[in-house]
């Protein structure tokens, strides 16, 4: 690695992409190890995951120190992805490599017939050498036949290396590797053998989250360290890194959302000098509620809240009394059913937040925020869902009670891609606004009034009933919808004038 050069220009950084054949492949857990194994050596390691993902994100994070950001290219376009990926490796003082997680299989997107929203898209778009993780239990001449039909595909994915995981004995490896480096050509840089400690506790939208799996698992930086050691005894570091090295310049990217924000009528403002134009006590204050409960975030979008002039304030709408001296909030998603019991003790917390809202206090919630909003949850409801967690008891626990409705988990299962319209005016934007986003839940919302509002009218998804998202109360909106700031510009320049705006007229 070039030292001179580390930390300073995104475009001339090394960069990796890990990938597979399938989910499942092991692919999360080897990426954790590497990075780890980096960290450990001194290194500014900028983790990316492909696609929405913030579970195996927060692992990154939690091993690096750096926060993890998001690249999907359905959402995005080029530049945005370019931007994202420049924003990340430059701030602070800069990473020294980026490693990018792929999502479930190496081609698998948004269609059959292009590469939309794949990891080889990202793969292409960033110019990224690819090492192809292979589950090669039970296959050996085969993994083979599994590499040069990835690598023949699409000649524009370079596949750099191999690295085989699950394997079973020395003879399982040697097998393995000699056929894939005669036939397909490509290196096997890593060998992981079968191994337990190579699990993440998991749960039904993937591994539990780093934040929860610190509190609740007592061996959890144990199981890192596990990871870490199997990594660096299985997978050749130096190979490794020269495969990473071996990434061609990237351009800048042009318009960085990050430096200037396009308004809806396509003008330039540059929120990079508002904070310092604002004396800091002038400036509106959003609460982000982040705990065990509520941590899906994309740090993209606090960064944006940050660059628009708004202070972000953290709170735990588990562990806190009283929320902090704030002019709006932000409830993004997470698992308020696993921490019902707690929410619902927290009875100052929620009626803090529901006067709140009465007030016009603008509030914006996200999936499990939307549901802490709604007037209760129900867990354990017996019928045809597919949730599941032994620990949630059959139960109603009271919410927040800030919007109409009852939320009752195991029902239904949504994973999809969502483009919505805004139905008028709102904390999120103006009226005709449009946006790409994604919802993954397993809850849905009863008990609705017939004369409920809605915010958002949608033309692909689900949302909360009727192709309608957005449930609104006074300046209150939570939706199914997740967002992201690269793929909908008008979220927090949006949201931080609506902030600022109650700021002015509570004084």
């Amino acid at each position: 690695m070039d030292e001179q050069q580390a930390g300073k220009d995104a475009g001339k950084i090394p960069r990796i992409l890990i990938s597979a054949d399938r989910s499942s492949s092991g692919k999360t857990t080897i990426s954790m190890g590497l990075m780890a194994v980096l960290a450990s050596r001194g290194y500014k390691v900028q983790p990316f995951k492909v696609a929405l993902d913030y579970i195996d994100s927060s692992y990154h994070t939690e091993i690096t120190g750096r926060f993890c950001r998001n690249l999907d290219g359905y959402l995005m376009d080029e530049n945005g992805i370019l931007d994202v990926y420049t924003h990340a490796c430059e701030v602070g003082e800069g990473a020294d490599i980026a490693i990018i997680e792929g999502v479930r299989g190496l081609y698998e997107g948004f269609e059959s017939l292009s590469d939309i929203g794949s990891t080889a898209q990202i793969a292409k778009l960033l110019k990224c050498p690819v090492v192809f993780v292979i589950n090669a239990r039970s296959i050996t001449r085969s993994s083979a036949a599994l590499v040069n039909g990835y690598k023949n595909f699409d000649p524009e994915v370079e596949i750099a290396g191999v690295i085989l995981n699950n394997i079973g004995s020395i003879r399982h490896a040697e097998k393995a590797k000699q056929a894939i480096e005669y036939y397909a050509g490509v290196p096997v840089i890593g060998i992981i053998p079968r191994d337990p400690s190579m699990q993440i506790s998991m749960r039904h939208l993937g591994l539990m989250p780093a934040l929860e799996g610190r509190r609740r698992l007592g061996d959890f930086d144990e199981r890192l360290g596990g990871i870490e050691k199997i990594i660096k005894e299985g997978v050749d570091i130096d190979r490794f890194l020269a495969i990473a090295g071996s990434a061609k310049p990237l351009e800048s990217p042009e318009n960085s959302i990050f430096t200037g924000v396009e308004s809806g009528a396509g003008s330039i403002s540059i929120p990079g000098s508002i904070p310092e134009s604002i004396p800091e006590s002038d400036k509106p204050r959003i609460g982000v509620a982040l705990d065990e409960a509520f941590n899906f975030y994309y740090r993209d979008n606090i960064d944006l809240l940050e660059l628009d002039g708004a202070e972000i304030v953290y709170f735990s709408p588990v562990k806190d009394s009283r929320l902090p001296d704030v002019d709006g909030l932000y409830i993004g998603g997470g698992y308020p059913e696993l921490f019902a019991s707690e929410l619902e003790a927290n009875e100052s917390m929620r009626r803090e937040i529901k006067e709140a809202s009465a007030s016009g206090m603008p509030i914006y919630a996200e999936c499990g925020g939307l549901m802490y909003l709604t007037e209760k949850i129900s867990t354990g409801v017996p019928g045809k869902g597919t949730y599941h967690d032994a620990s949630m008891p059959e139960s109603t626990y009271e919410m927040v009670g800030a919007l109409p409705g009852h939320t009752i988990m195991g029902q239904t299962r949504v994973v999809s891609y969502n483009i919505g319209t805004l139905a008028g005016d709102c904390v999120i934007g103006k009226k005709g606004n449009t946006f790409k986003g994604h919802e993954f839940h397993h809850s849905e919302i009863r008990e609705i009034p017939g004369d409920a509002k809605f915010a958002i009218k949608l033309s692909r998804g689900t949302g909360i009933k009727d192709d309608l998202d957005g449930l609104t109360v006074e300046n209150t909106l939570g939706s199914y919808a997740h967002l992201h700031g690269a793929a909908y510009r008008e979220l927090a320049g949006s949201f931080v004038e609506a902030v600022r705006k109650y700021r002015a007229e509570e004084k």
